[in-house]
């Protein structure tokens, strides 16, 4: 229901917003300080191999064999320059990336709507958001119209949830799952319109949360750094040491200062490796341009080193192993069945997909919808246009309601009063609007289960038995049971896996890398998606909820065996991560979105991926 307060709402002053800006500051998150040139030299030259080298070019030069040292500071200077601008381009884009966000955004101010930038949002507003928008601050519903939202970037949830308005309760705010009255910063609206109240802005929002959590995690020196330091400080002492014996003895027998310093040099420079560091940079180097070359953006050029080392990958499942664009994969009618691989759809099916197009949005931003009209252009154009039906006009809609989960669009045909009413939703409910008996209903449950086992969303396809006359001034009835409803089928759409998954996740197999994947999506979804990949799934799921319940050694032991971790929340996956590299494993992360970030950044080798772009490190 829309709160009490939504009909007569008028909104903040400018004044009393104005004041809310300066206490509370700009609804944006906290812009890190951005690395120098000279911060980025510094922390290419902290590394132990540089210093070895830049030491070993340096003590050459001191005793006049200049030759050597110019060919290693020069191998110095080559690779700084390589790394220098490697990290600088990386900033650039990232920078450049940040610029994008801070969405404009409509809100109530004194009684009227006026359009403001984001990062002028305060708590207490009142925002207007509709379909296409992207909701500028978190916020509590007061109006909701057939409202969806598009919250993987926080979550990972391939599908679209369900908003509702309703009274502020007291359970815990966070993103997933339908039928709740809360939506959140950076997240789309995929269907519908409403309005809320700014409940929280800039860094006190979700995506907020993460960014301050992102800011506490400080990246741990690879094993490669440990050892290499170590090194470094082995021969230090050993060098040193057999320097000053031999330094000493030299000065006992023959009293010569100065050559006895020598000595004792000479003998420093022979047990310094200065081969192995100059080869390690300049590798590092080479390797972080020529990813470059591939549009993989290395942050440093360390992480290099940190890939080969790899012993679990982790993976988020959206966007990442899927293609985060929903297909249709099969339609069941009464008695067959079509699946996706088949190229021609034969015509049983053309009144259950026709069906399904005119129960969706003409321009729809729903990725289920989006897959009616990319099976429709493919299967139901030329001489099959006339299921399509763009002279129809829309008369009345009927949107999704916690109580029926299903949706009604009627048609009005030209030329007359006739109307076709189309309708889809969850298989019980649109299994209700037909008045199905439970006889009748129970091989189509069975249909529905078989095809959520495979990890597909279900809807059901229903429409009037017959066109519907209807004068222009008859009121429509209000609920959509009053019609006279005919059961026609299932549809089953799945989020498809990339082709190319399978080989990598074998090759990660082979190479002795365990591969695990982690993910907000349900438990079924996910065993099924990573069956498909080849990721094992003998230890079934572990769910978000049973993790909380886990102390961390408690957790650790959990994920020697467990592959599959679904209904997952940003920071478990930081505590999946973390568990990980408790029991000694170099962890590689990928993902997507902004829930991956923290635990991106926590692992070992964090591999953001993009669509235009990737970036690595450590």
């Amino acid at each position: 229901m829309p709160h009490p307060s939504a009909l007569n709402e008028t909104g903040l002053t400018e004044a009393e917003a104005a004041r809310r800006l300066q206490q509370l500051g700009p609804n944006e998150l906290a812009r890190p300080e951005r690395r120098s040139a000279w911060g980025l030299l510094k922390e290419t030259l902290s590394e132990p191999m540089f210093q070895l080298l830049l030491g070993a070019g340096v003590i050459y030069l001191f005793l006049g064999d200049v030759g050597e040292a110019v060919v290693l500071l020069g191998f110095v200077v080559l690779s700084l320059s390589i790394s220098l601008i490697q990290s600088s381009r990386t900033e650039r884009v990232l920078e450049a990336l940040r610029d994008l966000s801070s969405p404009r955004a409509l809100v109530i101010r004194d009684g009227a709507a006026r359009r403001i930038a984001g990062r002028e949002v305060v708590e207490g507003d009142v925002i207007v958001i509709s379909e296409g928008d992207r909701v500028p601050a978190d916020a509590h519903l007061l109006a909701a119209h057939d409202l969806q939202t598009d919250e993987s970037l926080l979550t990972g949830e391939a599908v679209p949830v369900r908003k509702v308005a309703g009274i502020r309760a007291t359970q815990t705010i966070q993103p997933g799952g339908d039928d709740l009255p809360w939506v959140f910063a950076g997240t789309l609206v995929v269907r519908g319109q409403g309005t809320a109240e700014v409940i929280a802005t800039g860094s006190r929002s979700q995506m907020g949360r993460i960014g301050t959590a992102l800011g506490s995690i400080e990246p741990e020196a690879t094993e490669l750094q440990h050892q290499t330091r170590q090194w470094v400080r082995w021969f230090a002492v050993v060098g040193v040491t057999l320097s000053l014996v031999v330094t000493l003895l030299y000065w006992w027998q023959r009293g010569e200062v100065l050559a006895s310093v020598l000595a004792g040099i000479t003998l420093a420079m022979s047990l310094l490796p200065q081969e192995f560091p100059l080869i390690m940079s300049v590798f590092m180097a080479m390797g972080a341009w020529r990813m470059a070359q591939h549009r993989v953006l290395v942050r440093r050029a360390i992480a290099i080193e940190a890939l080969g080392a790899a012993t679990v990958l982790c993976t988020d499942k959206t966007g990442t192993l899927t293609q985060n664009n929903m297909t249709i994969a099969q339609l069941v009618v009464p008695g067959q069945q079509w699946h996706r691989g088949q190229s021609v759809l034969p015509e049983c099916f053309h009144t259950l997909l026709e069906c399904g197009l005119l129960a969706s949005q003409r321009d729809p931003f729903d990725p289920m919808e989006k897959a009616f009209w990319v099976t429709a252009d493919r299967h139901l154009v030329g001489a099959e246009q006339v299921h399509l039906h763009p002279d129809w006009e829309l008369a009345r809609a009927y949107p999704l309601r916690p109580e029926l989960l299903a949706m009604s669009h009627v048609w009005h045909e030209p030329g007359g009063v006739r109307h076709v009413i189309a309708a889809k939703g969850a298989p019980e409910a649109v299994m209700d609007l037909c008045h199905l008996s439970a006889q009748a209903c129970e091989p189509w449950r069975q249909q529905v289960e078989a095809l959520a086992q495979q990890g597909m969303r279900v809807l059901a396809v229903a429409r009037s038995q017959g066109p519907i006359e209807h004068r222009p001034n008859e009121p429509w009835p209000d609920l959509q049971h009053d019609f006279d409803f005919e059961f026609l089928g299932l549809v089953g759409l799945v989020d498809p896996l990339r082709e190319s998954v399978p080989d990598a996740v074998k090759t990660c197999r082979d190479a002795g890398i365990r591969v695990a994947m982690i993910t907000g999506d349900y438990p079924i979804t996910a065993l099924a998606i990573a069956q498909q990949a080849g990721i094992d799934t003998r230890a079934g799921a572990l769910r978000g909820d049973e993790l909380n319940g886990l102390s961390e050694a408690e957790l650790r032991q959990r994920v020697r065996d467990v592959c599959v971790f679904a209904r997952v929340m940003p920071d478990q996956k930081l505590r999946i991560v973390r568990a990980l590299q408790g029991l000694g494993e170099v962890v590689a992360m990928t993902g997507d979105g902004v829930n991956d970030a923290p635990s991106l950044k926590a692992a070992d080798i964090g591999v953001a991926m993009g669509g235009a772009r990737h970036r690595c490190g450590p």
